[in-house]
């Protein structure tokens, strides 16, 4: 693209961007689970941007394309950090996670995860608070977390998920699956807690 005068270059980018900076910045809080952190990635991410603008070649890809350099400069100071050593890594804990690994949903439910609609499980879905779903996510270890926040949230492939995180598609897959079947325990327990739904055990039946 092509800009006549600064101004309008500059006008141009600040009306695209204002709508965009809430997202922006609760897709970097979500990767980084860290509110300082994220404001950095985003200003990065913003003046990368403002910089790059004259590659932008269709002004209407203009979200997706912020949301990728949101994401690389995310992963580039992500995989900087983890080339430090870390004892005790997220990884090293992937062979047995508890319980987790093997808990679904599907099992207490009778029912896919993520296609509970129109049905009892209808209820129990929109139960669960916003802020819940939060939580769980921002309690997944890192590997985890941006995995699942790269797919779910960003809608990357898995292949595209392996190529920015440097890692095999089987470590993505692996990941994803472990950390689905956390947020679904978190989330299945939360209820149980508030209430919401009984376990046979409990000498109750499902609501």
């Amino acid at each position: 693209m092509r800009f006549d005068e600064a101004a309008s270059r500059r006008e141009w980018f600040e009306q695209r961007l204002a709508p965009l900076m809430d997202r922006l910045y609760g897709t970097a809080l979500r990767l980084t689970r860290n509110p300082a952190d994220a404001e950095d990635i985003v200003a990065e991410a913003v003046t990368k941007a403002w910089t790059q603008l004259d590659r932008l070649r269709d002004a209407q890809c203009f979200e997706g394309w912020l949301f990728h350099i949101l994401t690389n400069t995310f992963v580039s100071e992500w995989r900087r950090r983890r080339c430090r050593p870390q004892p005790g890594g997220d990884d090293a804990t992937e062979p047995s996670e508890l319980d987790s690994a093997s808990f679904t949903l599907f099992q207490q439910l009778h029912q896919p995860f993520l296609l509970w609609w129109g049905s009892l499980e209808d209820q129990f879905f929109n139960g669960l608070l916003q802020e819940d779903l939060e939580r769980a996510l921002d309690a997944l270890p890192d590997a985890y977390r941006v995995t699942i926040v790269l797919v779910e949230v960003q809608g990357y492939t898995y292949e595209e998920v392996a190529r920015l995180l440097g890692v095999p598609l089987g470590t993505v897959r692996s990941r994803l699956n472990r950390a689905r079947c956390r947020l679904q325990k978190a989330l299945w327990e939360h209820a149980r807690e508030a209430g919401m739904v009984y376990h046979e055990g409990d000498g109750g039946t499902q609501r």
